[in-house]
């Protein structure tokens, strides 16, 4: 059971997805200036033209902010989960995601529905079938 405001975002996203699938399926998406073009991914028309220098410099220097370095540790700690076979390691993993999650939704101060989820044991342990190693 989730609580009231999740059950409701979750809903949401239900209809909002159901709604682009519609809309695809009538070809409302056919004619959108630039459809089959790459994606700018270094368009810094977002940045305010005084900062555009020094995200670009930042940039160029390898630099990416903390959050951005916590979102790549947490998703690696995700994907050791999936092969984790011992079952009081993925035990301490998932403390360690969970600790990991709490603190960046903390410092972020966002809405409950836009912060990254924590990871719960018990689902894990549904989608990650564990294999039991024997001693010999």
């Amino acid at each position: 059971m989730g609580n009231n405001i999740t059950d409701f975002f979750i809903a949401l996203q239900r209809i909002a997805e159901e709604k682009i699938v519609e809309a695809m399926k009538n070809g409302e998406f056919d004619n959108l200036p630039g459809k089959g073009k790459p994606v700018n991914l270094n368009d810094d028309a977002n940045i305010p033209p005084e900062l555009r220098v020094a995200y670009r410099i930042l940039k160029n220097a390898g630099y990416v902010s903390e959050e951005v370095n916590e979102l790549r540790e947490i998703n690696n700690l995700k994907d050791m989960l999936e092969d984790c076979e011992d079952e009081q390691e993925m035990y301490r993993k998932i403390q360690k995601l969970n600790l990991m999650v709490m603190k960046m939704n903390e410092r972020r101060k966002v809405p409950v529905y836009l912060e990254v989820e924590q990871v719960y044991y018990r689902k894990v342990l549904e989608k990650v079938k564990v294999k039991k190693i024997r001693k010999r």
